[in-house]
């Protein structure tokens, strides 16, 4: 993973230049910073985003996670596949007990409704019900 200003997303496709560019469902992966802290605060230590693997992490708040909820982030119209699953993985990189001190806290799985840019600072909003 590597930490950029911006990115162009694709409908139907995913985040250009992502390993899961043109898979079905799992286009981007979102996490929040406060929820992050949060399981920092659980294991001991800092966790930094990107050891998660998540493609975007925003400052704060809870991220959606009933499927077919929608988010804008920017100009790009996101919907809501899954929960992102915390790896045993994250237990490697991170240190031990990551994975779970991130269960209920990893985010979610989002398909792309639209094209356009994702940049550093974008608002995110939830599409209201």
């Amino acid at each position: 993973m590597r930490a950029v200003d911006a990115v162009d997303a694709e409908a139907g496709k995913g985040l250009i230049g992502d390993r899961y560019h043109g898979t079905r469902h799992r286009h981007v992966t979102i996490q929040s910073q406060e929820l992050l802290d949060a399981a920092a605060d659980q294991l001991g230590g800092p966790i930094d985003a990107g050891l998660t693997r998540r493609n975007l992490t925003v400052d704060a708040g809870v991220i959606p996670t009933a499927p077919g909820t929608r988010l804008r982030v920017g100009e790009v119209e996101l919907e809501v596949v899954r929960v992102s699953a915390p790896c045993r993985l994250l237990d490697d990189g991170i240190g031990a007990g990551a994975a779970a001190a991130l269960r209920g806290r990893a985010g979610s799985v989002l398909r792309v409704l639209s094209s356009g840019r994702i940049q550093l600072g974008d608002d995110v909003a939830v599409a209201p019900s």
